[in-house]
């Protein structure tokens, strides 16, 4: 025995025309998609499992011979008269969890203040230097 339907099997039902209810307003299809969405019991624990999932680097404690060739490098390039291009990299510590990341970005240096310990970038990003893992001139 054969279930199938055939488009003959449906000839008089195709040029009817659309029902339209008296009483209930046309949904969008925006609402009748969402008749159809996946319903997520467990509101939030995707993004708690992507959340532990998510890698921290430790946070580095550098050589005290490391962080004297930084001062100088800092110093020498506040001693200059120009705003020479530079490229940093600092540690920066996660919000969330234990750690951070390593960022590194090219830009120009907007003002070195040894006062609060920090360098200020022309884009705004400031930087403590206890933070600052190396910064070079780019040439």
């Amino acid at each position: 025995m054969n279930n199938w339907k055939t488009e003959r099997d449906y000839a008089d039902l195709i040029d009817l025309p659309h029902p339209v209810s008296g009483t209930h307003p046309r949904m969008s299809a925006r609402d009748r998609a969402g008749q159809f969405a996946p319903f997520a019991a467990l509101t939030g624990l995707d993004d708690a499992i992507a959340e532990t999932a998510r890698l921290t680097d430790e946070a580095p404690d550098l050589p005290e011979e490391r962080k004297q060739t930084l001062s100088i490098r800092l110093r020498e390039l506040q001693e200059r008269n120009d705003t020479p291009e530079v490229e940093i990299m600092w540690f920066e510590p996660d919000a969330k969890k234990a750690g951070g990341a390593y960022r590194v970005m090219r830009g120009k240096i907007r003002e070195i203040d040894e006062f609060s310990g920090q360098l200020r970038m022309q884009d705004g990003l400031t930087v403590p230097f206890e933070r600052l893992m190396e910064i070079r001139k780019v040439e």
